[in-house]
Parts: C-alpha cells; structure tokens; sequence
C-alpha cells in the first residue's frame, strides 16, 4: 500500500492529510527524520516558511529531507513547501532561511502581498486535465503567495498567473542583506511546476474539492524506477484508520 508523508511542523498539513484520506491512501505526519524511511512519497504543505525553516532546523530534518529529494521519490511543495524545494529563495526575511533545494527554479517569497493580499483566480491547467480528466480549468487558493520567477530547462511548466495590479510594485532582498523595491514588468508569473520527480504549486490544492493535483502527484513516477504510486477510489469522504478511529475532514472550497 502506498504511504505517503506529510511534513507536520506547522501550517496546513491537516488539509493535506484529509485530502488523501478522500482519495484512499496512507498519510502519515512527518516530525522526525527517521519517519521518512517509511514513506513512498512526501508533501510539504504550506504555511509560515520561515517558521518552518526554523522547527525543521531545530529538528534537524533538512539533511535528511535532501536525501530524500536525492532518492528520486516524489516530493510534493506547496506554497511555502515549493519555496523549501526551489534553488533560490528571494524576498526573504533578513538572514534568508534554510532550504532544501533540488528544484531549477527562482522563487520570490511573498511576491503576492500580505495576507490581505491574499486572493482566488481560475487557472489553466491542460496538462492537469489531460493526465486526470475534467476541465482544463483549476480555482487556484493564494495565500500570501509565492511565485517563481525563472525556471531551469529542465523545468516543466503547469500553471501561470496573471499579475494582480496591486502587485506590480514587490519587495525583494538583495545580497548585501538590504530590502529594496522591485518593479514587476511581466504581466503573467509561473504557479505549478514539474521537474522530475518534484512538484511545486505557488497555491493550496488542499483547500479546494478538487483532488486532481493530488492524483497528480501520485502517479508522478520515479526517474530510478518504472513504478507509479497509485491512488485507491473511496465511495465515502471519511476513512477509518488501522486503530478504527474515525478521521473527519476539514471544510474545503467548493
């Protein structure tokens, strides 16, 4: 049976776990680096990246979430989950944070905004629809957002985004540790990416009804193996565990 982890140090894993109860499949909470020897694949959900960064470092996870990026096993980053797997991080907070790495790409941390910021907005996703079905259309949830802002050949791009007018003007660190203002001259900005066995989404999939972008992932098979993960229909929504405790799942977006 395929397990998958969810990193649970803060932020939405909860959400994440639910949805792979809905589609059948194993999730176990990840704290500790040895509970990633169990797992087929992982998701690191979203939530405060630099919070993260910082339990992650005082658990002394981040050698071992590299090795297991390195395995070839699907690894999964949403919001600050995709910031935690990119190259470069920019837009930081003074000091930067610790990342994983292993995706080709330049994220900037809160290109979006704030909070108030935080906005929903219909995504073309053809490649999403073509592997799963259903509308070439996706609701994507922002949540005081990243965005990538320059991709590796290697990268696969998924999803783009228009550029919301309040957000033309951003805030990026530079190397000397400084803060400075920087004019967005594009009009559209890279939101879900593929690149190998690495999935990365600028949004929250887990706070929508649709579970695509995680049979997606599923099936996303290893560059050391021919072997996909596959997920198992449910007829219900709520799935009882090994223990036959009763596990509901949280409101989602329609």
């Amino acid at each position: 049976m395929t397990t998958v982890g969810v990193l649970a140090l803060q932020g939405s894993f909860n959400e994440h776990m639910a949805a792979l109860r809905r589609i059948g499949v194993k999730g176990v909470e990840i704290r500790k680096a040895e509970q990633l020897q169990a797992v087929d694949a992982l998701i690191i959900p979203g939530g405060e990246s630099t919070t993260m960064a910082k339990l992650a470092h005082c658990h002394n996870l981040f050698p071992a979430l590299r090795e297991f990026v390195s395995t070839g096993k699907p690894v999964w980053g949403t919001c600050a989950g995709l910031i935690f797997l990119a190259n470069k991080a920019i837009g930081q907070k003074s000091g930067g944070q610790e990342l994983i790495g292993g995706l080709d790409c330049i994220v900037n941390r809160n290109f979006f905004g704030s909070q108030l910021q935080s906005f929903e907005t219909e995504l073309s996703v053809p490649k999403l629809a073509e592997e799963e079905g259903g509308p070439n259309g996706f609701r994507g949830v922002f949540i005081r957002a990243p965005a990538i802002l320059e991709v590796g050949p290697d990268v696969e791009i998924l999803a783009d985004c228009p550029v919301p007018l309040e957000t033309k003007k951003n805030i990026m660190s530079v190397d000397n540790g400084q803060e400075e203002e920087m004019l967005v001259s594009c009009e559209r900005v890279i939101v879900a990416v593929r690149q190998g066995n690495l999935l990365g989404t600028a949004f929250h999939p887990e706070l929508t009804s649709d579970l695509r972008w995680h049979s997606f992932f599923l099936k996303m098979k290893k560059d050391s193996s021919d072997r996909s993960l596959q997920c198992v229909p449910t007829l219900g929504t709520d799935l009882e565990d090994s223990r036959g405790k009763r596990h509901f799942n949280l409101p989602i977006y329609e």
